[in-house]
C-alpha cells in the first residue's frame, strides 16, 4: 500500500510535447502577497442530501489579473460576485480560456483534502500555454486555492457522498476584437459543495449513443486541454443522445471509429482479450484524449496491483462489438473527477441497442476502483501500523477546527448545532 500511496501522490500526467510560447514572465504571483477579504455576510449553507452539481456556490472566490505592462498583480480571496467584463473582452469572443476540476474531501478525521491536486495545476498549466495565456508558478496558485478552500472550508459537506468542487478559471480579458496574444488576463476560482454528477445517481449505470458523424476532438486539435471550446459544441449532441433514449455520448474518431471518451470522462474497458487473459484498456494519450487525474489514477491503482493487464491502446468500434457478441466484454465504464467512476449498461450504434454486461459482473473492478478511490479521498481504512494515517493519495489540505472560530456555520446552523453535526459525522464512521 506505500506504493499505492506514492504512486497516487506524486506521479505526474506526461506533459505533451508541443511549445507554443506563450506568454512567459520572469515573476509569477506569490501566495505569499495573498490579501483576504472576508464576507461579512455569509450564505446558509446546503442540507448535503439535496445538493446537485454546479448549482451552489460558497461565500468567497480566488482573483488573480495579469497584464502585459505590469505582470502579475497580488492574489485576492474576496466575497463571491459578478465580474465586471468589457463587451469586447477576447474570452468572450474568441475562447481564449481553459477551466479545471478539482474536489476537496472532508475526511472520516475530519480533516480537508484534495485528491493529487498538482496534476491539476500541471495540466491547467499546459492548457495556458498552448492558449497563449501567461504561464504561472503552479505551487503557487495551488497554495492560494488552499487557502481560499480553507477560508470556506465550513461548505465542505459533512458526508461521503458530497465534496466541494474546485473551479480554476484562466481567461484572457483584453478589451480588443484583434485576434491575438492577450494583452490582459485573469484567474478566478470559485468553490461549491457537490452531489452527485448524474442525475441517476452515483453508481446506476448510463447507456451510450455512438455516431461517427459526431467529432468532439481529432489529431493536432486540442483534445488534450481542458478548454471550454470542447465542451460547449457537444451539447447538442448530448440533447441527440437523450432524444434517441440515452444519457451520454460515446465519441468515436477516424475512419476505424477509434472509441475516444465517454461523455465528459474518459473510457474503460475490462475484457478478456484474444490470448485469454484479464486486460484493463483505455485509449491512449494521443491528442485527442484530456489526461484526466482520475483516469492516471485508476491506471496507478490497477498497475500497483499487479492482477491483470493494463493496457493504453486504440480500440475501434469493430473490435469493440466483435467482443460484445462474443461475450468478452466484462465491464464498461467512464472516469472523472465529477463522477468518480461510472458504469456503463448499454450501447446505440446505427439502429442496434448493445446490452453491456457491467452491472451483470458486479460490477466487481468498477465498484473496487470506486471504493479504493474514494477510501482514499476521505482517508477511511484500517488504521495503519505506528498510527499513521489510513491513506494519504490525497494531500492533507487543512485541518477543521473543532470550533467554527467566527466562520459561517453550515447549514444557517448555530455553532452548538455546528458541533452536533460534526459529532453524527464522526460518530458514522467511529462508532466505537
Amino acid at each position: 500500500m506505500a506504493a499505492l500511496r506514492t504512486a497516487l501522490h506524486g506521479r505526474l500526467v506526461p506533459a505533451l510535447p508541443l511549445s507554443f510560447g506563450s506568454l512567459r514572465n520572469a515573476s509569477s504571483f506569490k501566495a505569499s502577497d495573498l490579501v483576504i477579504e472576508r464576507n461579512a455576510a455569509c450564505k446558509p449553507k446546503p442540507d448535503p442530501s439535496t445538493l446537485v452539481f454546479g448549482k451552489q456556490f460558497s461565500d468567497h472566490m480566488l482573483t488573480i489579473n495579469w497584464s502585459a505592462k505590469a505582470g502579475w498583480e497580488a492574489p485576492r480571496i474576496k466575497p463571491f460576485q459578478n465580474l465586471s467584463l468589457h463587451p469586447a473582452t477576447s474570452a468572450l469572443h474568441y475562447s481564449i480560456e481553459l477551466f479545471e476540476g478539482m474536489k476537496a474531501f472532508r475526511g472520516v478525521d475530519n480533516h480537508i483534502r484534495m485528491f493529487r491536486p498538482m496534476l491539476n495545476m500541471a495540466r491547467m498549466h499546459r492548457s495556458a500555454e498552448r492558449s497563449s495565456l501567461p504561464l504561472f508558478e503552479k505551487e503557487e496558485l495551488l497554495e492560494c486555492i488552499k487557502k481560499l478552500v480553507e477560508v470556506d472550508q465550513e461548505w465542505v459537506p459533512f458526508s461521503q457522498d458530497a465534496s466541494l468542487y474546485i473551479r480554476p478559471t484562466f481567461i484572457g480579458t483584453d478589451p480588443s476584437l484583434g485576434v491575438s496574444h492577450p494583452s490582459e488576463a485573469m484567474i478566478f476560482v470559485i468553490v461549491g459543495p457537490v452531489g452527485p454528477y448524474f442525475s441517476t445517481g452515483s453508481f446506476n449505470p448510463v447507456s451510450l449513443l455512438a455516431d461517427p458523424s459526431f467529432v468532439r476532438a481529432w489529431k493536432g486539435g486540442v483534445g488534450a486541454y481542458k478548454m471550454g471550446g470542447n465542451y460547449g459544441p457537444t451539447i447538442a449532441v448530448q440533447n441527440e443522445a437523450v432524444k434517441r433514449g440515452c444519457q451520454q455520448v460515446l465519441w468515436l474518431y477516424g475512419e476505424q471509429e477509434e472509441i475516444t471518451e465517454v461523455g465528459t470522462m474518459n473510457l474503460f474497458i475490462y475484457w478478456t482479450n484474444e490470448k485469454g487473459e484479464k486486460e484493463l484498456l483505455t485509449p491512449p494519450l494521443d491528442g485527442i484524449i484530456l489526461p484526466g487525474v482520475t483516469r492516471q489514477s485508476l491506471l496507478d491503482l490497477a498497475r500497483t496491483w499487479g492482477e491483470f493487464k493494463v493496457t493504453e491502446r486504440t480500440m475501434g468500434m469493430k473490435e469493440l462489438l466483435g467482443a460484445l457478441d462474443s461475450g468478452k466484454i466484462l465491464e464498461v465504464f467512464g472516469a472523472g473527477t465529477a463522477c468518480v467512476v461510472s458504469p456503463v449498461g448499454s450501447l446505440l450504434y446505427g439502429e442496434k441497442k448493445y446490452e453491456i454486461p457491467t452491472m451483470q459482473n458486479g460490477p466487481d473492478l468498477a465498484k473496487r476502483f470506486h471504493k479504493e478511490l474514494t477510501d482514499i479521498q476521505v482517508s477511511a481504512g484500517p488504521p495503519r501500523e505506528g498510527g499513521a494515517p489510513p491513506r494519504e493519495g490525497s494531500g492533507l489540505l487543512v485541518a477543521a477546527a473543532e470550533e467554527p472560530a467566527g466562520r459561517c456555520p453550515q447549514v444557517g446552523a448555530t455553532r452548538d448545532d455546528m458541533r452536533v453535526m460534526r459529532k453524527k459525522f464522526m460518530l458514522m464512521h467511529h462508532p466505537h
